[in-house]
């Protein structure tokens, strides 16, 4: 399996790249399994982290005008891992405009965090954004706190079917997965028409009531790719130290690759993380070669930031 090691200050990727992207799904707890039956929602158990998926499969969404699948960018989610004594809850919702303070307020209500709001895209429609959660408790309490927002999301979805704003069927997949892994040097998945790779940063260790923050709760970086090989998009977020936040953005536009956001995903952490989301279209190649630099930027200690 590819992973991350730090050598020299450096991250470096080791392992074989025709590995399977993450490592194999566990049998989900008892708890974990209430979870789900609460939110009606499925997800899988890894790495001690409960994942459930909130895909937004119900919006048709473009971007600059061109059509852009679900697996793309819009699948929300929430995650839980054991911490000290109680769960840790993080989670990432795709929201339209009007969805927004809605979906804030039922969290809020409930006693959860709203520790980010923010875009991914720009150019496109509808106009979407990104809402993390946040909260601690046990499984069932937050299951129950968290489904108030889920279900307007859910409410939102069923009065989509069958309209004009509804997805259409995925078209099947387009681009060589396997050369994009070997220019990036992670493997990927491929979900539909989108190869996704993601890369974990286990050179950070951020922990929150005793709970491991680790890529399955959102600690990562990543790249979707769709099209065609000669004619791409790619979409991502990358997971950064304060120093290397240049470095990566002179690597994205040295590559032509547009930067759309930077921010914070959670708050109160220690070491901060800020996080940088980027778009760009061309030949599927060198879009990831434009990936690859900004990836080999990071792990680099401050003096060897240029």
């Amino acid at each position: 399996m590819t992973s991350f090691k730090l050598i020299g200050g450096s991250v470096v990727l080791t392992g074989a790249l025709l590995a399977p992207a993450g490592t194999s799904a566990q049998e989900i707890p008892a708890e974990y399994q209430g979870v789900l039956t609460t939110l009606g929602k499925t997800g899988d158990f890894k790495e001690g982290v409960l994942k459930v998926n909130i895909p937004r499969s119900d919006l048709k969404v473009t971007i600059d005008k061109r059509p852009a699948p679900t697996p793309f960018g819009f699948g929300g989610w929430v995650a839980l891992t054991k911490g000290d004594g109680m769960d840790v809850m993080m989670g990432d919702l795709v929201l339209t405009e009007d969805e927004v303070n809605p979906v804030m307020s039922a969290l809020l209500q409930n006693g959860l965090d709203v520790t980010a709001l923010h875009n991914h895209f720009f150019w496109e429609q509808p106009r979407i954004f990104f809402m993390h959660v946040h909260g601690m408790g046990t499984p069932a309490d937050l299951a129950t706190r968290v489904k108030p927002a889920i279900d307007l999301i859910d409410q939102a979805a069923k009065k989509a079917q069958g309209s004009a704003s509804s997805a259409s069927a995925q078209s099947p997949a387009t681009l060589d997965g396997a050369a994009l892994a070997k220019i990036i040097g992670t493997p990927g998945e491929q979900t539909g028409p989108v190869y996704k790779i993601t890369i974990g940063r286990p050179d950070i260790n951020l922990r929150e009531h005793g709970a491991t923050i680790n890529s399955r709760m959102g600690l990562n970086t990543w790249a979707a790719f769709a099209g065609t090989d000669a004619d791409a998009m790619v979409a991502g977020d990358v997971a950064m130290l304060d120093h290397e936040v240049t470095p990566v953005l002179r690597a994205l536009r040295a590559s032509g690759i547009n930067v759309v956001a930077i921010h914070h995903h959670m708050t109160g952490s220690t070491p901060a993380v800020i996080f940088l989301h980027y778009y760009g279209t061309g030949p599927a190649p060198k879009l990831a070669q434009g990936v690859r630099a900004a990836v080999d930027r990071l792990g680099k200690t401050p003096a060897s930031r240029r």
